[in-house]
């Protein structure tokens, strides 16, 4: 199966690319790509990947999967949450995001969060959909820590790995991120589907 990642992140899509390529799924080069710019305005991650898988498929003429995905610290309520991005302000960058969200924790006791990551895979003129989710808990550290990842990976420590995620390998993050498990569970789906 061939498709096109829709998402102009480049750290995204390597993440993505590494993921569905290790299932056996062909994605199509970004230079190959036809990119559209989409508002990424709905209230909820599974509403802002269906806006980009479909407006990708659209113009590519081919299926398109595309990830809304953030951070959601309890002790925010949920915050930064879809706004993760752009937590700081729109042109926010990951330093500037990570120094909003530890002034946001000055002081506070309970640091508990987790990333979400929805999925959405679209076909050309509607022809169905699929859609998974994923989860991985884990807490917000008063210091930035490692070197690789990106947007909160240097802040994020997952008990599943004893430390935090820019400190993993691509590897060790796929197996047990909240992305790694939202698209290993799409790629079961289309597995059991006949003719994908």
């Amino acid at each position: 199966m061939q498709l096109v990642v829709a998402s102009n992140n480049l750290k995204k899509r390597t993440e993505i690319a590494a993921i569905l390529g290790a299932l056996g799924i062909e994605l199509i080069a970004p230079d190959d790509t036809l990119f559209v710019d989409v508002v990424e305005d709905a209230p909820t991650f599974a509403g802002n990947a269906q806006k980009k898988a479909e407006a990708f498929a659209a113009a590519n003429g081919l299926p398109a999967l595309a990830d809304d995905s953030g951070l959601c610290v309890d002790a925010l309520h949920g915050a930064p949450g879809v706004y993760s991005a752009r937590f700081a302000g729109p042109d926010a960058s990951d330093a500037d995001n990570n120094r909003k969200l530890l002034t946001e924790l000055t002081g506070c006791a309970d640091r508990t969060a987790h990333f979400f990551c929805a999925v959405h895979l679209a076909f050309p003129d509607h022809a169905g959909s699929f859609t998974a989710d994923g989860r991985v808990v884990g807490e917000i550290l008063e210091h930035a820590s490692g070197s690789a990842g990106f947007g909160y990976d240097p802040l994020f420590y997952c008990p599943e790995l004893g430390k935090v995620f820019a400190a993993c390998t691509p590897e060790e993050k796929a197996s047990v991120s909240h992305r790694g498990r939202a698209l290993r569970a799409l790629a079961s789906q289309l597995q059991q589907t006949e003719g994908l």
